[in-house]
């Protein structure tokens, strides 16, 4: 006799047998993600624990692990010798800084450190070839003034001052007190005037929509030295007037590439107006103009900064100066924080007590024979009176026998 298979019970027992499967499935799923949870919080935590490693530790894991290990030595007051300052790992490549203690008085001796030395503040207005109207005789001047230079001469000026051991800084810090330029090295600044079209020349965009510059244009120059040199900090500040960069269909965008990409932006008046000879209203005007235009295409990103035209007025004493450090029109007011003049020679060191941030001297950057502050007079000048740099922010160092000369600072001082 045949026995009757009970459907219900068949079916049961398969939902049973499923069920089974789907919760081995999903025990070893989630031990699988905790393991590999795991796996990423360790790496995570390892990271984030090199700091104050001893480096023979950091060797020793990077061996257990196959890891690329770099090391890159620098001194420290904050680090113990031969601990890790910091890290970063990518990949299988692991690069640490470690401690070499703290600076011997000796190496800053050797170095001549002296942050009360003179920083040079090199002032350009166009980059641009000679052409058969071209007064400039002498090296790289396309002008007989100076003021403009062929691309080649300016880049020899970037290589001149690299391995010359210059490094450059923002205006802004530097007028801040906020030089940070490794040990041994000094700080340079870099100011164009006039937004000259040839300074940051559009000649089209990139497949991604970027901007592409002129390889023959100041930006496009000092960007090559970007990538040819990692280690400098290119950076400089462009001085607008109301037809900003020269380039109406790209203005706008070369702003915003401009700031987003290390560079500053700050104001040469509406006009190049002459504020020695100009009515008081007239000088607010112009000034408030561009601060205006700053505000609405980079607001909060460009400096309250003025390189002022001909350097004019040439005394601190003239009646429109005030309205240079604060104008008003149409009741908005601007305040300016810094100011440029022409100038000739190196400026102070800004933990100087003579140092003024207001009324700052540049350095024209042309060829002259090595005369009237022609770029070689003034390095050469530079060669026994220059910053040079203790690599620290956070302290001044400087020969014992100019403490008289240092400001009041909230920094550790170090003399020698």
């Amino acid at each position: 006799m045949k026995r009757k298979v009970n459907t219900k019970n068949v079916i049961i027992i398969v939902f049973i047998i499923v069920g089974l499967i789907l919760t081995l499935i999903l025990v070893n799923k989630k031990n699988f993600i905790k393991k590999d949870n795991s796996n990423q919080n360790e790496q995570k935590e390892v990271i984030e624990n090199f700091k104050n490693f001893e480096i023979k530790k950091v060797q020793d894991y990077s061996e257990k692990h196959h890891l690329e290990l770099n090391i890159v030595y620098e001194f420290s007051d904050d680090i113990e010798k031969d601990f890790v300052i910091s890290s970063n790992l990518e990949g299988k490549k692991l690069s640490v800084i470690v401690s070499k203690g703290s600076i011997p008085l000796t190496t800053y001796q050797e170095l001549k450190v002296n942050e009360l030395g003179k920083v040079p503040i090199m002032m350009y207005h166009g980059i641009r070839e000679k052409t058969s109207n071209s007064t400039g005789t002498i090296g790289g001047n396309v002008d007989k003034d100076g003021y403009n230079r062929t691309p080649d001469a300016f880049r020899e000026d970037l290589e001149f001052y690299y391995q010359n051991n210059y490094r450059m800084v923002r205006l802004i810090d530097y007028a801040n007190d906020l030089i940070e330029t490794e040990l041994g090295k000094s700080p340079l600044i870099l100011t164009f005037d006039d937004g000259n079209a040839d300074n940051f020349k559009v000649i089209g965009k990139n497949a991604d929509g970027s901007l592409k510059f002129d390889p023959d244009s100041a930006i496009g120059i000092l960007e090559e030295f970007k990538k040819k040199y990692p280690d400098f900090k290119v950076t400089a500040t462009f001085f607008l007037t109301g037809a900003l960069c020269n380039q109406p269909d790209y203005n706008q965008e070369i702003m915003k590439w401009l700031v987003a990409n290390g560079y500053d932006i700050g104001n040469h008046t509406k006009n190049h107006l002459d504020i020695k000879t100009a009515s008081s209203s007239r000088v607010q005007q112009e000034i408030v103009y561009v601060y205006q235009q700053l505000d609405e295409i980079i607001p909060n990103k460009y400096v309250p900064i003025i390189a002022l035209p001909f350097g004019s007025p040439y005394s601190k004493s003239h009646s429109n100066y005030k309205y240079v450090l604060k104008s008003t029109d149409q009741n908005k007011t601007y305040e300016t924080e810094v100011a440029l003049r022409v100038g000739w020679e190196p400026e102070v060191s800004p933990f100087d007590k003579t140092f003024d941030r207001t009324y700052l001297k540049r350095c024209r950057a042309y060829d002259n024979n090595g005369q009237e502050f022609d770029i070689k007079m003034v390095f050469k000048m530079l060669e026994k009176t220059r910053y040079i740099s203790d690599g620290e922010k956070d302290f001044i160092t400087i020969p014992k026998d100019l403490e008289t000369r240092l400001k009041e600072i909230d920094k550790k001082i170090i003399t020698y």
